[in-house]
């Protein structure tokens, strides 16, 4: 039986602009001007309004926003520790990972010719 539930694309736009709008209903419900927080966060008023909007923030200024808001721990939960894994652990005999790999070259057999022997 066919999954019928749609998978949601989500390009770097359409994310950008759900951050912003989550950044600004914080701040409306904690009841903080955009003046105030800009200034709190130290970048100009007309740069947190691109970063509600979701006009291409950089990432400094929505770090600088969330250090405002007081939740900049929330930033954990973005990208996951890959050193939190036991089972990765105990199969690596606790040695850490320094470098990644390349991938291992296939074996290449002698592809037949025309004119050759086999």
């Amino acid at each position: 039986m066919a999954d019928n539930r749609q998978v949601r694309l989500r390009t770097p736009e359409t994310i950008s602009q759900e951050i912003g709008q989550k950044l600004e209903r914080l701040r409306l419900s904690r009841n903080i001007t955009q003046a105030a927080l800009a200034q709190d966060a130290g970048i100009s008023e007309r740069t947190l309004r691109r970063l509600e909007s979701g006009d291409n923030p950089t990432l400094d200024s929505l770090i600088r926003v969330l250090i405002s808001l007081k939740i900049q721990q929330n930033v954990d939960l973005l990208i996951p520790d890959p050193r939190v894994r036991p089972i990765e652990r105990v199969r690596s005999k606790g040695v850490e990972r320094q470098r990644s790999s390349s991938a291992k070259p296939t074996k290449k057999t002698k592809q037949w010719e025309w004119g050759t022997k086999s």
